[in-house]
């Protein structure tokens, strides 16, 4: 999200008469592992008045990492945010957390106080009944996954995981750069553990750039992936983004996964699709 672009669609609508009230920010994209610059946005939506949301699904696992947290820089100032430790954390699914700041605003939208299941004058705290503030009412101790493996880990324990993410992130885009049949869909550096790239066959090599050779290697990765399956061997996920074509997205959050388990994806890639 650009800043400035931002707030020129706020005054755009205000200047047509409607009410914005809500920006919703992302702390990891799904596809690109990107983060918007929170704080930036955070100050737009106070001059404004907006409620901020940060969708941190994805990357709010790296609050975790001393290393890589300034990377969240301003979430503190989010009126609301979603977290899934079930995702960069290893927290077994499902395990999803939604964070308002201020106190007992999700019992007041929620709350329908049913006097059949939630009473008043029972023997403990109330407040520790919290069907009255969720929309589903029962659902699962899914905090309790997230507690207990907390407690065996240790922050200092999911640290040491988040960072080994993007350490092989890192290693991975370092050896897409030194072997010449790949190409990064965007020559940067991962923020997070998400790396996206094509592989170059040699005979697709041969073809200058342009509408042929952009369709035909739309087909690659597809055809690529058909045959891993069918192997059993490796499994990566694809997709087109905007005016891309298809490429690889490898995205690291398995604690076992080692340097040498990148090694053997680019060559296993190389392999079934040389002849492509």
């Amino acid at each position: 999200m650009i800043p400035s672009d931002l707030e020129a669609k706020i005054l755009k609508v205000k200047r047509q008469d409607h009410i914005p009230l809500y920006v919703s920010a992302t702390a990891g994209t799904t596809v690109y592992g990107a983060f918007d610059p929170l704080d930036n946005i955070a100050d737009i939506c106070e001059k404004y008045g907006l409620w901020m949301h940060v969708d941190a699904a994805w990357g709010g696992g790296l609050l975790m990492s001393r290393k890589h947290s300034f990377k969240l820089n301003g979430i503190e100032r989010a009126n609301s945010v979603t977290w899934n430790p079930h995702k960069l954390m290893g927290v077994p699914l499902q395990c999803s957390a939604f964070l308002v700041c201020e106190k007992n605003l999700l019992q007041a939208c929620n709350q329908m106080r049913a006097g059949y299941l939630f009473q008043p004058d029972k023997q403990y705290d109330t407040t520790y009944d919290t069907g009255d503030k969720t929309i589903q009412c029962g659902r699962h101790v899914d905090v309790f996954k997230l507690w207990l493996m907390w407690k065996a880990k240790g922050t200092r324990g999911f640290e040491i995981l988040i960072n080994k993410f993007l350490e092989l992130a890192e290693y991975l885009y370092k050896e897409l750069n030194s072997r010449e049949n790949f190409q990064l869909v965007f020559d940067a550096e991962p923020e997070l553990t998400n790396v996206c790239f094509w592989y170059i066959p040699p005979n697709l090599r041969r073809i200058p750039n342009g509408p042929e050779r952009e369709k035909l290697l739309h087909q690659v990765a597809p055809k690529i992936k058909a045959r891993m399956i069918e192997e059993g061997m490796t499994m990566v996920s694809y997709q087109p983004h905007g005016d891309k074509v298809n490429f690889f997205r490898m995205v690291f959050s398995n604690p076992a996964t080692r340097k040498s388990d990148v090694d053997f994806l680019l060559e296993e890639i190389e392999r079934l699709g040389k002849d492509l």
